[in-house]
């Protein structure tokens, strides 16, 4: 069994792939500061993720053997792409708010390192775990 292959992993990655993801799109938003009718976009995750883990009915049961039967189904929502085309705040119909963009990569990089320090701390415990010391 691939004790990384758990629920929390799996989640864990997933909020990487959307920081990850956020970062590209918030550098293409700053890029296109100056660019007459660019509309900003936005990447949209834990409101979805959120959405999945308040039903009960998206629990999963963990499986130690891959002959178990699933019970219930993962909370797996994947990061979507928005584009706000609904704003201007340029006489050239851009919509993007440098100073806006750069708090919103300050934010996104924090939660970045917050999750890499999360999946440090899980594959520290399970070391311990299998090798009894720390």
């Amino acid at each position: 069994m691939n004790i990384l292959n758990k629920p929390v992993f799996n989640q864990m990655e997933r909020t990487l792939d959307a920081a990850t993801m956020r970062q590209r799109v918030i550098a293409d938003n700053i890029a296109n500061v100056d660019t007459p009718y660019f509309k900003r976009s936005d990447v949209r995750f834990e409101e979805l993720l959120q959405n999945e883990l308040n039903g009960t009915a998206n629990l999963q049961g963990f499986r130690t053997d891959p002959r178990h039967f699933y019970i219930g189904r993962p909370a797996t929502p994947e990061p979507q792409i928005v584009k706000d085309n609904n704003s201007a705040i340029n006489n050239n119909l851009n919509n993007v708010d440098i100073d806006y963009e750069m708090s919103l990569m300050a934010k996104n990089q924090l939660r970045y390192n917050v999750m890499v320090q999360q999946v440090n701390s899980e594959i520290k415990k399970a070391r311990t775990a299998i090798g009894g010391r720390g």
